[in-house]
């Protein structure tokens, strides 16, 4: 049974003026689940697709809003509004994060769940796709006050969530700690400690090793294999916009195989020098002051000398060979991707290019390895740490890496060998990859099971 915000959703009317206010300053983000289904449509001309399939993947199965008091530190309350969109469930329970920002809107949560959805399959995992989303800005609030409305999510989507229906995991904003209180929160009212919950929580509540770098880890791994089919050089530059859990380890890791690491950028801003940057270093300046700006070169890699300062902007058009997106959708627009110099954007932010942008960067033939291929890793590992809860044994490190290897490798290969047979983007590939499986799914149970309340 579908239901969305406009019709049969479970709904919360009641809205805090702040929310609202958050609402208009965001109304001109641009549709985010409309250009979603255009990457969807384009696909379809490269399979063939039942139009009761189509149908099915038009539109989110279950979307919820809720209304989430919060009794603040100094005694008022604040009534904050969450959401939780479940997309697809052909292929297994649904499977996606929790991100706490201002800029959240209901096409955002409905176009990540959809995505969600196309990544599961392009890993080959038995999840669909889902997601969710609170307005807020986190670092207004105190840990106490974050605590009770991460516990009041959950309260307020019991009925949603559930280890073999609905599987949250941390996203922007959010992190292990919170996925802790959350899964805590779901074992208080049912009873029971049911890790299977939520995945990305702290080790001594059933995390899995490797989660915490496991987006970056995929990341490098689908890089690497990029690099070695385009014969990309080993001291190829390399940009990276969003220097959070993802972007940061990333730069880490591509500096350490030998890659030279000329920009980053976090919300604030960022630091360039064409002859390379220590993102070690670097991440010690960010964890110190908060910020990139005003970083100063250390050590023998970035020569002494004092970086330029950037921003979020000037970082996408910098002359590099690879430009890595790795911190909000909508980045790359019809506005700026014809100023783009990469050879190759490793998408590692989910949505970071716009459909219009697309276009542009084909025309330009700068290979775009997509969000749901390159950022896959996270989720994948995510996945280790369900059938980890499951079975009651954890695997190491290296375990989880391993076989994070063995799966996002071959899918990497199977995209780009489709690629290159259909003569479409590597987006395009990806996507009839993905829906391939899915349609398979979705026929083999019948269109009608889809209509099914479960």
């Amino acid at each position: 049974m579908t239901t969305d915000k406009h019709a049969e959703a479970k709904h919360v009317e009641t809205k805090h003026v702040a929310s609202k206010n958050l609402e208009t300053k965001h109304a001109e983000i641009p549709d985010v689940f409309g250009n979603a289904m255009k990457q969807l449509d384009h696909a379809y001309q490269y399979l063939s697709v039942s139009n009761d399939a189509k149908q099915i993947l038009a539109k989110p199965k279950e979307v919820v809003e809720v209304s989430l008091p919060v009794r603040m530190d100094d005694g008022s309350l604040r009534v904050f509004t969450g959401y939780r969109v479940r997309y697809n469930d052909a292929r297994g329970p649904t499977k996606g994060g929790i991100r706490y920002h201002p800029g959240v809107t209901l096409s955002e949560v409905k176009a990540l769940a959809f995505w969600m959805t196309i990544k599961c399959a392009v890993a080959g995992i038995p999840y669909g796709g889902g997601k969710g989303g609170i307005i807020l800005d986190p670092k207004k609030l105190s840990k106490h006050e974050l605590e009770r409305l991460s516990r009041g999510y959950i309260r307020a989507l019991a009925d949603v969530v559930g280890p073999d229906k609905d599987v949250p995991a941390p996203d922007v904003y959010t992190n292990e700690l919170i996925m802790g209180w959350m899964a805590d929160e779901y074992g208080i009212i049912t009873r029971k400690y049911q890790p299977a919950v939520i995945t990305g929580k702290p080790i001594p509540l059933g995390g899995s090793l490797g989660r915490d770098t496991a987006t970056a880890k995929g990341a490098f791994y689908v890089f690497r294999e990029a690099a070695a089919a385009t014969g990309l050089r080993k001291d190829a530059t390399i940009a990276v916009q969003g220097f959070g859990n993802a972007g940061a380890n990333l730069a880490l890791m591509l500096h350490d195989a030998g890659y030279k690491v000329v920009a980053v950028s976090d919300s604030k801003g960022g630091v360039y020098d064409p002859e390379g940057l220590d993102p070690h270093h670097l991440l010690k300046v960010k964890e110190g002051k908060g910020m990139l700006n005003g970083v100063h070169c250390q050590g023998t890699v970035c020569y002494g000398k004092e970086h330029k300062e950037i921003s979020n902007e000037e970082i996408l058009e910098l002359p590099v060979d690879v430009l890595v997106p790795a911190a909000l959708e909508n980045q790359l627009t019809a506005k700026n991707a014809d100023k783009v110099k990469a050879k190759m954007v490793l998408e590692v932010a989910n949505g970071p290019t716009a459909p219009e942008a697309d276009e542009i960067l084909a025309k330009k033939k700068i290979l775009v390895v997509p969000d749901v291929l390159a950022n896959s890793g996270g989720v994948t590992v995510s996945y280790f740490e369900w059938v980890q809860n499951k079975q009651g044994y954890y695997w190491t490190e290296a375990e989880v890496f391993d076989k994070l290897e063995k799966i996002i490798v071959p899918a990497f290969h199977s995209i780009y060998d489709v690629m290159r047979q259909k003569g479409c983007t590597m987006r395009d590939a990806a996507f009839v990859h993905a829906i391939s499986r899915i349609v398979a799914a979705i026929e083999a149970k019948g269109t009608e099971d889809q209509y099914r309340t479960k």
